[in-house]
């Protein structure tokens, strides 16, 4: 791989290569599939700009080699590089516990002592898994760090020379320290079961090179939703056509509870089966109704005829909008976009105006979640950060107050928040695998669970009780945490849910403490009763399955293989919905409010730029709502009122609203318009 590095006036051009075994090799071939991975992003911090422009993350595998095309103050270009890595956090930590360490120390104890002593964690392992959180921000190109590891280790355990003559002019003085180190240990260390597992988790790929053995070894990046622009453009996502279940396995959920609980909030038990909206006005009108007047049930049954099907209000950006939630009471609007720009809608009485907009601090490319607070006094937002931020919604001035994390990853970033519901905790899950909860009355951190083997994407709170959470990650579980009885050193679960064959990018609660939704990666949705815990044998196999996805979510398209709709072994899900698409970011999906639709429905974003609503009971697509230019990453229904409010990576906010058009005035749109009616003559008479 030739990579361009460009730092002020100079242009230096690199290649690197390194040396593969024929048994780890063999290792490679098993568990990897051929891929190209192109990506475009540019750092920027203290004046020093770093640019890597459509360059491969791949060094061939041959003999290591350092080619410098302009050797004019090579050395000092480097290093300037390498201080622009360290001010961006981006070279490695031995105090950092990374997510490989865990996995080392969990499933290779073998081989965790001799990469610790031979300094290979910190320097390229942990980079990979912990550090390659960030689409945009990462200068760890696979070989910036991997390459002297790689070769360090063969090089201590072997005769090879670690780096040849021209590689000493192109790294920078941490490796000859390092290349020290490595020589006192004389553990032979075998990095092809780490490579293995590496590519597995999509943290490396193989791809087609030009080689000794034609194999190029290339770094992909974690499942986050930080994405440069440059990686999004031109994608396939929104010409992706998601397939749909024709006839929706409802096996479980016709004998759920939660089939009783809404046909009796919808008045559909009582219907016997006469679900004409005409009838029950006839009903009505002759008196046949209970106090001769529809009961909330049949207002909320007469409502499932008219859902939102045109846009009646609109906003637009100049970047991509992110979240968008109606507060709890429906009368305010928060929308987040990456222009670090949050704004605040009214939105009592139908009305959709502009109220006030706060800018954002502290934000890493985008503001990535948002909500607000009980009381509605107060707005809580996320970033690439190790704070979340609060801002006073009535105060004048604005108001803002970091809410420290204090995490132990040098790129931090909380990618969902939950307020309970007394206001006193916040709930974030990270991209450290861990559940943070911050007392804002201590205004302190007050708990860090160790939750997930992977990002976590999805955090709620499972009733108005704030005692039940629930979580959703990278590694497709599902889990129930009981918030009385976790603990920091022995983080247990109350359950688990497995039955996704992908990571979960959104979970949300039905409000009961019993049902929930979870969006994933494998094109579906998820509905989940927490009294029916996965078996271990559903734990392995979702795990299983995750291992085997091999391509990315935000600019590949979705694999047939990975469309697939048997049940995985152990799946207790209660009911799976198909027909919208999950691409480019973590998209959303929510149960429909229970005032308005005894919660009937489903709707969730789709990457075609759709709003896709679903019928619980019977699993099938009820409506698409058409009309954004690109996908459509969160959708938030009003709770009291007909109408829903859009946000998509088009840069537009739309509200959908309810428009009937009489049979009649649609035949007068659709007929000729009559012909002028020829003028009166004066009569002579």
């Amino acid at each position: 791989m030739i990579g361009r590095t460009w730092l002020g006036e100079m242009s230096v051009e690199v290649e690197r290569k390194f040396i593969f075994t024929d048994e780890t090799l063999k290792i490679l071939e098993k568990t990897a599939e051929f891929t190209t991975v192109r990506r475009s992003f540019s750092l920027k911090e203290d004046g020093v700009q770093v640019d890597l422009d459509q360059a491969d993350f791949g060094y061939n595998v041959g003999e290591i080699e350092v080619l410098v095309k302009e050797d004019r103050d090579v050395q000092s270009a480097l290093e300037k590089i390498e201080n622009a890595a360290q001010k961006l956090g981006l070279t490695g930590n031995q105090k950092t516990p990374g997510k490989m360490h865990v996995f080392l120390r969990r499933y290779l104890p073998s081989h965790y002592d001799a990469l610790r002593k031979a300094h290979i964690l910190t320097n390229w392992t942990e980079e990979l898994s912990s550090g390659g959180q960030s689409d945009k921000g990462s200068l760890r190109s696979m070989g910036s760090q991997s390459s002297s590891g790689m070769s360090g280790g063969r090089g201590s355990s072997s005769g090879t020379p670690a780096e040849s003559e021209g590689d000493n002019q192109g790294l920078s003085r941490r490796s000859d320290r390092q290349q020290g180190d490595r020589q006192s240990s004389e553990e032979d260390v075998d990095l092809a079961e780490v490579l293995a597992y590496l590519l597995r988790r999509g943290q490396v790929r193989l791809v087609h090179g030009s080689g000794a053995t034609g194999l190029q070894l290339v770094q992909s990046y974690s499942d986050s939703d930080e994405d440069s622009d440059g990686a999004w453009e031109g994608r396939l996502g929104d010409r992706y056509n998601p397939p749909v279940d024709v006839q929706p396995d409802t096996n479980e959920v016709d004998r759920s509870e939660i089939r009783t609980q809404i046909l009796l909030a919808t008045a559909s038990s009582t219907l016997k089966g006469r679900h004409s909206f005409t009838h029950m006005l006839t009903e009505r009108e002759q008196g046949r109704c209970r106090a001769s007047s529809f009961s909330h049930g049949e207002c909320n049954r007469i409502q499932t005829h008219f859902l939102p099907n045109y846009v009646s209000h609109k906003d637009t950006y100049q970047q991509k909008a992110f979240c968008g939630v109606y507060s709890e009471n429906g009368n305010m609007f928060l929308s987040a976009c990456q222009d670090q720009n949050i704004r605040l809608y009214d939105t009592t009485r139908g009305r959709f105006k502009l109220r006030r907009t706060v800018k954002a601090r502290d934000v890493g490319w985008s503001v990535l979640d948002v909500c607000f607070t009980p009381d509605a006094q107060h707005v809580l937002y996320s970033s690439w950060s190790d704070y979340i931020h609060m801002c006073s919604i009535e105060s004048d001035g604005e108001n803002h107050t970091a809410l420290d994390l204090n995490p132990d990853e040098r790129r931090f970033c909380v990618f969902s928040l939950a307020a309970s519901t007394d206001g006193k905790e916040i709930l974030g899950g990270a991209n450290d695998g861990c559940l943070y909860v911050f007392d804002l009355e201590q205004n302190k951190r007050t708990l860090k669970i160790d939750a997930h083997e992977d990002d976590v994407n999805a955090v709620a709170f499972a009733d108005s009780s704030s005692q039940l959470l629930f979580s959703g990650s990278d590694d497709a579980l599902c889990k129930v945490w009981d918030r009385r009885t976790l603990r920091e050193d022995r983080p247990q679960p109350v359950g688990q849910l497995a039955g996704h064959r992908d990571g979960i990018t959104f979970i949300h609660s039905k409000g009961d403490a019993r049902y929930l939704i979870s969006n994933s990666k494998d094109q579906s949705i998820k509905l989940w009763d927490i009294r029916k815990f996965s078996p271990k044998e559903g734990l392995a196999a979702s795990r299983l399955a995750v291992t085997q996805q091999n391509w990315d979510y935000r600019w590949q398209q979705v694999p047939q293989r990975a469309l697939k709709r048997h049940k995985l072994t152990g799946d207790t899900s209660v009911m799976t919905y198909r027909g919208h698409g999950v691409l480019h970011t973590l998209i959303r999906c929510r149960f429909s409010p229970e005032f308005s639709t005894g919660q009937r429905f489903i709707y969730s974003g789709c990457s075609t730029g759709k709003i896709i609503i679903y019928d619980v009971l019977t699993g099938g697509v009820v409506t698409r709502l058409s009309g954004h230019d690109a996908c459509v990453r969160d959708v938030s229904w009003h709770p009291f009122e007909d109408n829903i409010i859009s946000s998509s990576w088009d840069g537009a906010v739309r509200m959908w609203e309810h428009r009937q058009t009489h049979p009649l005035e649609e035949e007068r749109e659709r007929a000729p318009a009559p012909a002028p009616a020829a003028e009166a003559k004066p009569c002579d008479c």
